[in-house]
């Protein structure tokens, strides 16, 4: 429905907002929507082979399952060093969830947003240029910072359970400039505090933006493909799509892997 390529380009990277006047406090209802609809599929698919798997005759989707549970497990044993039966499950659903969101990438840009239009129109008479949905939540930064805060507070929680609220107090104004001498730990203490501060600040704002980043100018890509005629759109399009595989499933696996790092960091002594 754009008279243009920029109000075309404008009304796909607009998300569909709860009510855009209340501003940062609005929800995007789209990037909320989806992302509760893959957890949940997500979370069949495996009970669903929990629950019927077979060791005599297991089916391909068994199989294909194992292998990303094996896959994960043995990750975190070679990255985790502490004890925690957390880590394992926390980990697949990280690499599965965010592995999903990254797949709506590869779709057509135009199929579940004229859906929306569509619907809109049908059902609640809405001009099609007003109804908005987009389908990657992960290029949806309020999404992927979201992720990343959830596990900054995992990282916080792991460091006091390890080593005691009091431990981890003495850390944050200990580490990473030690002194044996006690004037000396004392001029280093706000130092120190302020570094940690730091490095907990750099781990959910490196994460999020990392994996926004990607998927984001993925999905720029395929609208600017999009514009071109339809010849075209197969030509260059298809093979950036078997390219954005690698993508979406690295950006997976990176921030899955990421998480683990800093939560065995979060456990050891500094």
């Amino acid at each position: 429905m754009a008279s243009n390529a920029t109000d075309y380009i404008k009304h796909h990277l607009t998300f569909w907002n709860s009510d855009p006047s209340a501003g940062f406090w609005s929800l995007h209802v789209d990037t909320f929507s989806i992302s509760l609809l893959l957890g949940f599929i997500f979370a069949a698919v495996f009970a669903v082979v929990a629950r019927r798997g077979s060791i005599e005759a297991p089916g391909r989707l068994q199989l294909f399952v194992e292998m990303i549970v094996e896959m994960v497990q043995t990750q975190v044993k070679e990255v985790f060093h502490g004890q925690s039966k957390m880590i394992a499950p926390l980990a697949l659903t990280i690499f599965c969830w965010v592995f999903l969101m990254n797949f709506m990438d590869l779709f057509p840009v135009d199929l579940f947003p004229m859906a929306a239009q569509w619907i809109g129109h049908a059902f609640f008479g809405l001009e099609p240029h007003h109804v908005y949905f987009r389908v990657v939540p992960s290029a949806d930064v309020n999404s992927t910072f979201a992720m990343s805060l959830s596990v900054l507070i995992l990282i916080v929680g792991f460091s006091i359970k390890a080593k005691g609220l009091g431990g981890w107090g003495k850390e944050l104004l200990t580490a990473p400039f030690h002194s044996s001498h006690p004037i000396g730990a004392i001029v280093l203490a706000p130092l120190n505090f302020a570094f940690q501060l730091v490095e907990l600040a750099a781990k959910p704002i490196s994460l999020s933006l990392r994996l926004f980043g990607n998927l984001y100018a993925g999905e720029l890509i395929f609208i600017l493909i999009a514009l071109l005629p339809w010849g075209l759109q197969w030509v260059l399009g298809a093979p950036w799509a078997i390219f954005h595989i690698l993508i979406i499933t690295l950006q997976a696996f990176v921030f899955m892997m990421l998480t683990i790092v800093y939560l065995s960091l979060a456990v050891e002594a500094h």
